[in-house]
């Protein structure tokens, strides 16, 4: 079975996606015991898009992330660079525009969107600064960044408990679902090795935009970074 390793090379990153796409949503609710819906509404309150917006949904996967955007009739685009998603969310939503493409190397004109956003998909990115500088790149002037990944609980006991007790559990729970046991080996390994929320909040800072700050979720497991280019 494909997995990625730690150095997140975007084509093993890529195929391991491709492995889990049928499976990959059962897996994320199973998972989160269902959390993960409160996670999505808390992604669309923060983007807070408005008709007449045109929304940037990168490592949308099969597109459920860009779904309440599109029911509400406001341009969305739903972009991965995993084909194996793209395939899996075109055939659940035709109705939606579905694009090939790297985080690092996005295939947007300059300004072309009012928001980006990303959920659950920075950590797999090989370099995270030069993908947050893409981003900035294709916004508007005023425009908006709204960034949901896991993070670290600000808890020290539930810490210890979530790192050495829950993300063991993931490649088990994936295996139960008839999922790629092993790419969760590599997610749950990424989770632990991704930046604190203070740190991410000051490369968002780096990479160019401002206003930037975050929202704790279900005490720091998620956290959501927000910001707003000049």
């Amino acid at each position: 079975m494909t997995r990625a390793q730690l150095d997140k090379k975007p084509v093993d990153v890529a195929s391991m996606f491709d492995t889990v796409a049928e499976k990959y949503d059962v897996t994320n609710d199973v998972m989160t015991a269902g959390v993960d819906r409160l996670w999505r509404r808390a992604v669309v309150k923060a983007v807070g898009a408005k008709r007449g917006e045109r929304i940037l949904d990168i490592a949308a996967g099969t597109g459920t992330s860009s779904e309440p955007w599109a029911d509400r009739e406001i341009e969305v685009v739903p972009a991965d660079f995993s084909l194996g998603m793209l395939r899996v969310g075109r055939r659940r939503r035709p109705d939606m525009a579905f694009t090939a493409a790297d985080a690092m190397s996005l295939p947007f004109a300059d300004a072309s969107f009012d928001v980006v956003t990303m959920s659950y998909g920075l950590r797999n990115v090989s370099d995270t600064d030069a993908a947050l500088r893409e981003f900035l790149r294709v916004a508007k002037p005023g425009g908006r960044l709204v960034v949901c990944e896991f993070s670290q609980p600000v808890n020290r006991v539930v810490r210890g408990a979530y790192g050495n007790v829950v993300l063991r559990l993931l490649p088990a729970i994936a295996r139960r679902t008839g999922s790629n046991a092993e790419s969760y080996v590599y997610l749950a390994e990424s989770i632990r090795d991704w930046p604190p929320q203070g740190e991410l909040a000051r490369r968002i800072e780096q990479a160019g935009w401002s206003s930037v700050g975050w929202q704790n979720l279900t005490g720091g497991i998620v956290a959501l970074h927000t910001a707003v280019k000049r």
